[in-house]
């Protein structure tokens, strides 16, 4: 894809990628292939036959031993001038790089592409062809065509990389990978603003762009828009280990930390089947807006993975039927590995749905404890962005659940504990705040935490239905979230009917204890219609149901009253509550009269009681009095015994004086006359005690 104009002059220099010896020993035609073998077309007959792999190769001594250093420690320190038989079974590159190799060794031109040079290289320092032997040997000419041909350019380095997956270590010991990884880094970190490019997936007919050519006004693609996805098809094609190089080196060149994370996204939809569905067909509208060159790339994938559709059957290995199931398993849990290893860490660099597929997949794989817990923190920094179907994850334990609450009770921690550090530092403002990759609208505080509240109550909706699902299990992830992040109760409502529907032979205890993490007050209209009339719920949350509607329906009746008259006449208020009734469902008003009936039973039994503790109280007191009476002394006084005869006498002789007024004085006057021997007898008597 990117080619310099130093790539053409070397390949003059080079002969457009044909070496040859300086020097020409055997007059020979080339090489001849018969079944497994090889023959140098010569008249001279061969005196050494090499075997590498399952390919013999009937040569020449001399033209070897002037050349490689290897042959001559072999001929020589065996002190067997008559050898004829070497086999080179561990030779880098193979069969090819060693038939490249023999054929620089008689004079004949090699062609060097993109495909070889590597093996070829590596071949040539397992040969020893250096300069101690003869000025301008194999070893100088594939190093000069490395440096000077291939990392000059994209599509060269790419495929130079993909080679040297065959070539370990010697690859890594020559450093080719770390040289092409620095230089397909710094090529994709390059403006790509005035530059022709094309994807190393499109047919060969895409003349490939030169990276440092400027750009003439003659060019068609002047005006041509490049996205910044246009290297992630390219590298998608890499070994993991390699990818990982490729993804560290372009982190220290500086690019943006969205770029990566998609890159790592699109490399991921490529190498594990099933994890990700709509990052294929999505990824380009989300880096650039414009799907024109992504869609082009993702037409030609060059990975030989394809799409399966299910995790279940990519961790079962059915995407290779050559492949065993555990090797298969054990490749995607290297990479799964590497990849969380390489995830930048900043928030938002990939997504929430991406980290959970990417979390569930390391749950089944076993993946080490220490990288799975990284990924549960990373899941918690952006837990808000999470959806239901992400979050079941089928448990990997002898626990009996179907789904792995444990985690997701792990993952709110996580986010609870983010944002508590978040809040205590409210000057850390993220990069994201600046620059969305993803183009949402960041969700912060307290709307985060609502949503979760929202995200988890669907969850407990979704695993109430598991009868082996403990009601402790259930009861602590209700109650992680703090009380001020449900403005709304409804879905806590809906997963503890589910709860009580899927476990009927819980206690009255552990009912009521259920429903203790559920706030009446916090219910619409809607559920309080449902909690009226269901027969799961305890009878005192009934009540406390039916209390808290009526409370509502008193407050919005004295809130209506309040508005002016203008508003009146589009918001009607009911005037009553028959009213109110009147105009709701009968079902509901038959929930009603029954729930009435069991309030108006509960309050005579509470009078009942009243009564009762009235009468025990009355009774308590009669029994104190003759208690008191019989604890007093017998023997009082003579004068407090004379002082009550004294006060009978006064109270029979006012009797007496009462009666014989009333019969005397009757008619109108007698009233008058009554009154005033009533206030005269007093004086006579005190005259009379006097």
């Amino acid at each position: 894809m990117w080619d310099s104009e130093s790539e053409s002059a070397a390949g003059r220099d080079y002969g457009n990628g044909d070496l040859s010896s300086s020097k020409q020993c055997f007059k020979t035609q080339g090489f001849e292939l018969r079944d497994q073998s090889w023959y140098v077309a010569t008249d001279v007959p061969s005196d050494l036959l090499v075997q590498v792999g399952d390919v013999h190769f009937h040569l020449h001594k001399y033209p070897l031993l002037s050349r490689s250093g290897r042959f001559n420690r072999i001929i020589y320190e065996t002190r067997d001038p008559n050898i004829t038989e070497v086999v080179l079974d561990d030779l880098p590159g193979g069969p090819e790089a060693f038939e490249l190799a023999a054929k620089f060794c008689y004079g004949i031109a090699v062609d060097l592409t993109a495909a070889n040079i590597s093996g070829l290289r590596c071949s040539a320092e397992y040969l020893e062809m250096t300069e101690d032997l003869e000025e301008g040997n194999l070893v100088f000419k594939t190093e000069a065509f490395l440096s000077y041909v291939v990392l000059s350019s994209w599509r060269d380095s790419i495929l130079v990389l993909k080679s040297c997956e065959k070539l370990s270590p010697w690859a890594e010991n020559l450093q080719i990978v770390r040289r092409c990884s620095e230089s397909i880094a710094w090529k994709a970190c390059a403006s790509p603003k005035g530059i022709r490019w094309s994807y190393t997936s499109k047919p060969p007919s895409v003349s490939s762009p030169r990276w440092n050519d400027n750009m003439k006004d003659s060019s068609p693609s002047r005006n041509q828009q490049v996205p910044p996805d246009w290297w992630f098809e390219d590298v998608s094609i890499l070994r993991i280990d390699h990818f990982v190089r490729v993804i560290t080196a372009i982190k220290v060149k500086g690019m943006r930390f969205e770029l990566i994370g998609a890159a790592i996204m699109h490399y991921s939809a490529k190498r594990l089947p099933g994890l990700i569905e709509d990052v294929a067909a999505g990824l380009g509208d989300d880096v650039s807006g414009n799907n024109n060159g992504s869609s082009n790339s993702n037409s030609h994938s060059c990975s030989s993975n394809s799409w399966k559709g299910s995790l279940y059957m990519a961790v079962a290995g059915t995407g290779n039927q050559e492949d065993p199931p555990n090797v298969q398993a054990k490749d995607q849990r290297m990479t799964i590995e590497s990849l969380i290893s390489i995830i930048p860490p900043q928030k938002d660099s990939v997504s929430c749905s991406f980290l959970l597929r990417l979390l569930r997949m390391a749950v089944m794989l076993k993946v080490a404890p220490a990288l799975v817990t990284e990924l549960e923190k990373r899941v918690g920094m952006q837990f808000e962005q999470a959806t239901l179907a992400d979050l079941l994850i089928p448990t990997n334990s002898m626990s009996g659940t179907m789904y792995d609450v444990d985690l997701v009770q792990r993952l709110l921690e996580h986010f609870l504990i983010q944002e508590q550090t978040e809040a205590s530092s409210p000057s850390r403002q993220p990069y994201l705040e600046k620059h969305r990759y993803d183009g949402a609208q960041r969700i912060t505080g307290q709307n985060a935490k609502m949503r979760v509240a929202l995200l988890v109550d669907s969850y407990l909706t979704e695993v109430s239905r598991d009868r082996n699902l403990s009601l402790t299990k259930f009861q602590v992830l209700a109650e992680a979230l703090p009380e001020s992040a449900r403005t709304c109760d409804d879905g806590l409502y809906r997963a503890i009917d589910s709860y009580l529907k899927a476990h009927p032979t819980l206690t009255e205890h552990e009912r009521k204890r259920l429903c203790r993490i559920m706030d009446c007050q916090k219910l619409s209209i809607d559920a309080c219609m449902h909690a009226a009339q269901n027969e799961r719920l305890p009878l005192r949350v009934v009540v406390q149901v039916l209390f808290s509607e009526q409370v509502k329906i008193s407050n919005a009746l004295a809130n209506s009253t309040l508005k002016e008259p203008s508003e009146m006449n589009y918001q009607p208020i009911i005037s009553n509550r028959k009213t109110l009734l009147e105009g709701t469902p009968q079902s509901f008003q038959e929930g009603w009269v029954a729930a009435k009936k069991d309030i108006n039973t509960l309050k005579f039994e509470l009078e009942s009681m009243k009564a009762k503790y009235l009468e025990l109280q009355n009774d308590m007191d009669v029994l104190q009095r003759q208690f008191d009476k019989i604890s007093k002394p017998k023997n009082s006084s003579g004068l407090i015994s004379g002082w009550k005869k004294l006060s009978k006498l006064t109270k029979s002789s006012a009797l007496e004086n009462q009666e014989i007024g009333s019969h005397i004085h009757g008619g109108g006057g007698g009233a008058a006359t009554a009154a005033e021997q009533k206030s005269k007898a007093p004086r006579r008597w005190r005259n009379s005690i006097s």
